[in-house]
């Protein structure tokens, strides 16, 4: 397989959320296993600091793009339909389906990337303005 047909920015993005998954998924597990934080609490920290390396890797490696201000101001908005619909996802699993809450997170990642991917593509590549 050619290597150039592989460095498309979807395969960007989604080597960058592996990378984000696993910093996430590390601050979940020290925060809920080491210093006792509630799943769900644990997951919104853990969130909110993967947000912020998200933004960065997205930028300079998904779309190659120069980091603003402005984008990162807007980047959270990317993450609003991934955190309602991961919360919400990782609540049925654990309460629901009970799906160990360490093994959740995980689980819940696999239904927001393709979501993800359009919203941040959107909010953070440039667009040609209207004339």
């Amino acid at each position: 397989m050619n290597p150039k047909a592989l460095n498309t920015e979807f395969t960007r993005f989604v080597f960058v959320g592996v990378l984000n998954t696993l910093s996430y998924y590390s601050i979940y597990l020290l925060l809920h296993n080491v210093f006792n934080l509630p799943y769900l609490l644990a997951h919104l920290v853990g969130f909110l600091i993967s947000l912020n390396i998200s933004f960065f890797l997205n930028c300079y490696v998904t779309y190659r793009i120069k980091p603003t201000l402005k984008k990162y101001l807007y980047f959270p908005l990317t993450q609003v339909v991934n955190m309602s619909v991961s919360t919400v996802l990782i609540f049925i699993f654990v309460e629901f389906l009970h799906l160990n809450s360490n093994i959740a997170p995980f689980a819940a990642v696999l239904f927001t990337v393709p979501i993800t991917f359009v919203v941040s593509s959107k909010i953070l590549k440039d667009t040609p303005s209207p004339k």
